[in-house]
């Protein structure tokens, strides 16, 4: 069996989709699980901090490197279960594409994630940030999460409620440093039809699925063909592909804020005449409110630059690197963003990717 090979001064920056960061002073790679053990083994017995990186499209990497280990998780695999209640099980290791997984899923024609077709990443990295998009959330079938325990360096299995999932929240983000995702498992309808939650893509598939009921291939590849047009599919040929996704997560208001983002608004003249604040009702009474739209309203235009790094110029969600910059640049365009927001509306914009960091193993 192979052992895990540690490495000096690798970059981390053309690990990430910004491609902005320092370098690691150790990294490893794990193509094992057993590789995972030996990294945090090799990493406790030299007192090092230990960080895990995914795919790198949700991470952001100091301009100094790290000074410990960076373990990337690279195994890859998918398996297929049946279940008692006639779903099928789809097991995926952490390491694996996620966009690889959806594929898999919607040519397999299992429903339940054909919604969150092109997003970039691993799929180990997915139930740490509750992934979602056009109406879904991986939540939403996850069956199971089976990590390392970093504090017994036992295998466990974790149940969604044990997850404790919410919007682009679980226990395993606000606990960074407790678990190492191995493998998650998803519970998906076999001959199932697509979810068609989202207006945006309900009003899409009208076009496209004109005769007959739309099939899972045919939204999987409409969400492509969105995402594609706000800069949102990795495309060495488009420069507003070099970001992190969405930066900033819809806030969740109370009602009352929503009311007063609604008031600031028609008092700025933001709103014509029967036009309305896009929001959405939440279960627990609260309203989501449009980061993009709250950013515009704000005076950031899409395309707007500070030298090497800018807004995108398909979608105002989405900060993008130029080429030549230092996450200290692209961090203070987050703060003059987040704060033209919190000036018009009162409405502070929580940053959604993560900072690289470690603890000691």
């Amino acid at each position: 069996m192979s052992r895990a090979q540690i490495e000096r001064d690798v970059p981390l920056a053309p690990r990430t989709t910004l491609g902005l960061g320092g370098a690691a002073r150790y990294f490893a790679r794990a193509t094992t699980d057993a590789h995972i053990h030996e990294a945090l083994r090799y990493a406790s017995d030299r007192g090092l901090a230990l960080a895990v990186l995914g795919g790198g499209s949700n991470t952001l990497v100091p301009d100094e490197g790290f000074r410990g280990l960076v373990l990337s998780i690279e195994t890859h695999g998918m398996r297929t279960s049946p279940r008692e209640d006639g779903q099928v099980a789809l097991h995926a290791k952490a390491g694996t594409p996620w966009p690889e997984v959806v594929r898999f899923s919607v040519a397999s024609d299992l429903a339940g994630l054909e919604c969150l077709a092109g997003i970039p990443g691993s799929t180990g990295a997915t139930p740490v940030q509750n992934v979602g998009a056009y109406g879904q959330e991986v939540s939403d079938t996850i069956l199971s999460v089976r990590a390392l325990d970093r504090r017994t360096l036992d295998e466990v299995v974790l149940t969604p409620e044990q997850c404790e999932f919410g919007y682009r929240d679980s226990r395993l983000k606000r606990d960074p440093h407790r678990f190492i995702v191995l493998e998650v498992s998803f519970a998906l309808r076999p001959g199932g039809a697509p979810l068609l939650r989202y207006a945006e893509l309900a009003r899409a598939m009208e076009i496209v699925a004109a005769e007959g009921a739309p099939t899972l291939q045919q939204v999987h590849d409409t969400v492509i063909a969105l995402r594609r047009k706000k800069g949102m599919v990795l495309d060495p040929e488009d420069p507003d592909s070099r970001s992190a996704g969405s930066f900033f997560t819809n806030p969740v208001v109370s009602h009352s804020d929503a009311e007063r983002v609604r008031a600031r608004a028609r008092a700025a003249g933001l709103l014509e005449s029967g036009d309305d604040v896009p929001s959405w009702p939440q279960p627990d009474g609260r309203v989501k409110l449009a980061a993009g739209w709250l950013i515009e309203r704000a005076g950031i235009a899409k395309g707007h630059r500070r030298g090497p790094v800018g807004v995108s110029s398909k979608h105002a969600l989405a900060l993008v690197h130029h080429g030549g910059g230092t996450l200290a640049e692209l961090l203070a365009l987050a703060d003059e963003v987040a704060g033209q927001v919190e000036a018009a509306f009162g409405v502070r914009l929580e940053r959604e990717p993560q900072l690289l960091a470690g603890v000691v193993a």
